[in-house]
């Protein structure tokens, strides 16, 4: 999937500090900072190309990777969709 502005990004995250960029890249990523009820959130928005929607039509499953050894409170959905 690749990364795409949208008309509510509101600020642009970038590697942490001390990342190594040899062993695996991290580019700027524009990002929308709102609110889910009271906590903090970050949004980005991404779109699949037409093999990735193919593999998604064809009842292929959205992965999410954190690097780390645990997982945040993250959430998924599909913008329009509701």
């Amino acid at each position: 999937m690749q990364k795409t502005q949208h008309s509510s990004n509101n600020g642009v995250l970038c590697a942490p500090a001390g990342w190594d960029q040899a062993e695996l890249p991290c580019n700027a990523l524009p990002i929308t900072r709102t609110h889910v009820g009271d906590l903090p959130a970050v949004v980005s928005y991404w779109r699949p190309d037409a093999a990735e929607l193919a593999a998604l039509n064809a009842g292929g499953a959205v992965r999410l990777w954190v690097v780390g050894a645990t997982m945040p409170p993250v959430m998924l959905d599909v913008d329009g969709a509701s």
